[in-house]
């Protein structure tokens, strides 16, 4: 009798455990996947052995309900006691497999900061229909962002910078209406940021810094009513600056130095509730706004390397805080007034002017 309750008791061991386990499609398909990688310090693949990969295989979590697989999460980078072992950051080659699509339930997928791989990001990730986190940063991963990843009507994290992704940004970007944290930077991006960049209502944060994006900034973007920070920086954008940025309630930090932006600096964006301010070399002109009132507090505004012209404004001695300011490089002429926030400045934040005078310059 007791054999019979132990053989009994193993069935039902077993069955459990097979009922718990991913299924066998998950875990080919994640066998496959590693196949196509190769990482030759860490031994972070050694635990992927066994037949059950929701359980003690490095970075794979599965979902507590379906057992199906649902996060990827593998950092070249981390405190994760294999990298304090090792002594040395992560470093991994071979490409992201096109297998990784047949896991329907990934919720996240992140294969960040190993440097080496290479090849493009799988087309048919944009058929995950639960996926909310794409992270690929900090990789050689070259090719097109996929045309059609404005599927993904979950996605609100994607970010692959520090790549080597080139082609246009698609259209149908501008569908995923979740996104809060778009990263594009220190890619080959080219052509223009969409027009309908705007319907992106939830971002927060559109980093696109360090590519060849070229054409004006929409106008829709100031419709995204949470974005925070805008970095532009260090691209081909041409025209002026959309005085409606200059109206985004929560925009705290607008980056477009280095591209071509012609025009004057919109009073909006001295009036507003941007408190880092980054629009040098480019080809401003004008006379800089003199709208500086109390409420204007700026931790970094950097107006250098343009063709402003006339004087210093006045009215930035009335402003709350001005951390960082810098002139230099421009056309501007007069008298450097006196008092707060000048006192603290360098002679660098003026230099290179057609006939600035007065402390921290020459007398005048």
């Amino acid at each position: 009798m007791k054999r019979v309750f132990s053989i009994i008791l193993l069935l039902l061991l077993a069955i459990i455990s097979t009922v718990n386990s991913c299924p066998p499609s998950d875990r080919a398909a994640l066998l496959t996947f590693k196949g196509d990688l190769h990482e030759p310090f860490l031994g972070i693949f050694n635990s992927w052995t066994g037949t059950d990969c929701c359980h003690n295989w490095y970075g794979i979590s599965c979902d507590p309900e379906s057992h199906q697989v649902a996060d990827i999460n593998l950092r070249g980078e981390s405190e994760d006691p294999i990298f304090e072992r090792a002594g040395r950051p992560g470093f991994m080659t071979g490409v992201i497999s096109a297998e990784i699509c047949k896991l329907p339930r990934l919720s996240s997928i992140i294969i960040a900061d190993w440097k080496g791989i290479t090849g493009e990001i799988p087309k048919c990730i944009a058929t995950l229909p639960f996926l909310r986190i794409l992270d690929l940063i900090g990789n050689k991963i070259s090719g097109e962002i996929p045309s059609d990843i404005g599927r993904l009507q979950r996605l609100t994290v994607l970010n692959i910078a520090d790549n080597q992704i080139s082609g246009r940004i698609p259209s149908s970007l501008t569908n995923l209406s979740s996104l809060m944290h778009l990263d594009l930077r220190n890619n080959k991006i080219s052509g223009p940021i969409p027009r309908q960049f705007g319907r992106l209502r939830m971002l927060s944060r559109a980093l696109l810094s360090g590519n060849q994006i070229s054409g004006p900034i929409p106008g829709s973007i100031s419709q995204i009513y949470r974005l925070a920070d805008f970095d532009l920086s260090m691209n081909k954008i041409w025209g002026v600056i959309p005085p409606s940025i200059g109206r985004m309630p929560v925009l705290a930090t607008l980056n477009l130095d280095c591209n071509n932006i012609t025009g004057t600096i919109p009073t909006t964006l001295l009036t507003s509730a941007i408190s880092n301010l980054n629009l040098s070399r480019n080809a401003l002109g004008g006379k800089i706004p003199d709208v500086f009132v109390a409420r204007s507090y700026f931790t970094a505004i950097d107006l250098s390397h343009n063709n402003f012209r006339g004087p210093v404004p006045r009215s930035l001695s009335a402003a709350s805080y001005i951390g960082h300011l810098d002139l230099s490089y421009n056309h501007l002429c007069g008298r450097i007034p006196a008092g707060a926030p000048f006192d603290h400045l360098e002679a660098s934040s003026f230099m290179y002017n057609d006939c600035l005078c007065g402390k921290p310059l020459r007398p005048c």
